[in-house]
Formats: C-alpha cells, sequence, structure tokens
C-alpha cells in the first residue's frame, strides 16, 4: 500500500510532463501543416533523386 504513495506522484508528474511537451510543440508549430507531408510523399519527384 505505501507503493501507492510513490506511483500517484510519479504519474502526476509524467502527465506534466507530457502536457507541457504538447504544449511547447503546439506553440512552436509542430502541427501546424498536417496535409503537405502526406502530399509530399505521393509525388513522383525523379528530378530531385538525381541532383
Amino acid at each position: 500500500m505505501e507503493v501507492i504513495y510513490f506511483m500517484i506522484p510519479v504519474a502526476l508528474a509524467l502527465g506534466g510532463l507530457f502536457v507541457v511537451g504538447f504544449v511547447q510543440m503546439v506553440r512552436s508549430g509542430q502541427y501546424e501543416d498536417l496535409e503537405t507531408p502526406a502530399i509530399r510523399m505521393l509525388e513522383n519527384s525523379e528530378e530531385e533523386e538525381t541532383k
């Protein structure tokens, strides 16, 4: 039963770290353009590969 007094703060700290990391990524613009990478993958650009 004593382990729960240790595990609850650890779980809350990890959750807080994930929330802080997510907020930082949103503020830095990590999630602004979700469409372009999917389209870029489908483009056939042999010219860029030969450079």
